[in-house]
């Protein structure tokens, strides 16, 4: 079975976007550096349609590529579907998407593409691990990651950690309950603009 990681960029006060879903300047160190995160650029996970291909530091381009070329499959929940209609049917790393939603995939979109459509976490999370062949599962933070770590089916949270302060805003962990506890983080890497950190959670 792959590893089961949360995975999202957070500001230092733990929030992965403003109220109006806006991620003001989390993002900027995916495109303020000198590396590209492959060695032949970053075509495979530039589907913008813009042409703008991530430039990091070189220590957070050894680090993204090793994290991305390692998911099989992107869990998300349905206002990231929708607030970026499912990257046009093109994840940015992996081969399949499972969208937690109580809605079925829109009737027409993007037919060729491996999304799947499940209304329950733990539903989610099995259909992930079939699809994904043994690759990691990469679960996107917010309401939906905080309700698969509350059940148990998390392994690892991952943060790339901003020197920004949100104040309010969308949470990391969603709304979740309760403490969780994790394990000393095992990956601290220091990039330009952020700080990437890795913890296995504790069982």
């Amino acid at each position: 079975m792959g590893t089961v990681f949360m995975h999202n960029v957070v500001s230092v006060d733990g929030f992965i976007a403003d109220r109006n879903d806006d991620v003001g300047p989390l993002h900027d160190w995916y495109f303020n550096g000198d590396t590209r995160i492959t060695g032949g650029g970053d075509q495979q996970y530039d589907h913008s349609g813009a042409g703008s291909a991530f430039k990091v530091s070189k220590a957070s381009a050894q680090y993204v590529r090793s994290m991305w070329e390692s998911i099989g499959t992107i869990v998300k929940g349905r206002r990231l579907f929708d607030l970026v209609n499912g990257w046009e049917g093109h994840p940015p790393t992996g081969d399949h998407v499972v969208v937690v939603s109580h809605r079925p995939k829109p009737e027409g979109w993007h037919p060729e593409a491996s999304y799947h459509f499940v209304d329950d976490v733990a539903a989610a999370i099995d259909k992930a691990q079939k699809l994904a062949g043994g690759r990691a599962i990469s679960v996107n933070a917010g309401e939906v990651g905080g309700q698969i770590l509350a059940a148990g089916l998390v392994d690892e949270v991952a943060m790339d950690v901003v020197p920004v302060v949100f104040g309010s805003g969308k949470r990391y962990f969603g709304s979740i309950d309760g403490q969780h506890l994790l394990e000393d983080p095992y990956v601290v890497i220091q990039g330009e603009g952020v700080l990437h950190l890795r913890f296995r959670v504790r069982r």
